[in-house]
């Protein structure tokens, strides 16, 4: 149970951090950030650490700088991607 408050936690804090640097923090409330925190982390994981073997994506279930940067990275494709078919402006 305290894992997965901690999951949720961290995606909002991933999600958060992706909505500001996108610039749609106005727009997105608690559940979007969570969503796009927890799914950027994974496409994040799953692109930089799977398909371009970059940094130390690959270590899934250790924390790690890069690995928040790579799971912000993440949130942030996706909230474009969110942009780009008009979800979000």
């Amino acid at each position: 149970m305290l894992g997965i408050l901690l999951f949720l936690i961290v995606g909002a804090f991933i999600g958060w951090l992706a909505s500001i640097v996108m610039k749609t923090n106005a727009q997105q409330g608690t559940l979007l950030n969570i969503g796009t925190g927890v799914l950027g982390g994974a496409l994040g994981g799953w692109l930089f650490g799977d398909v371009l073997h970059i940094g130390s994506a690959h270590a899934s279930g250790t924390f790690s700088v890069l690995g928040v940067l790579w799971a912000v990275a993440g949130a942030c494709i996706l909230v474009g991607a969110l942009k780009l078919v008009g979800y979000l402006r």
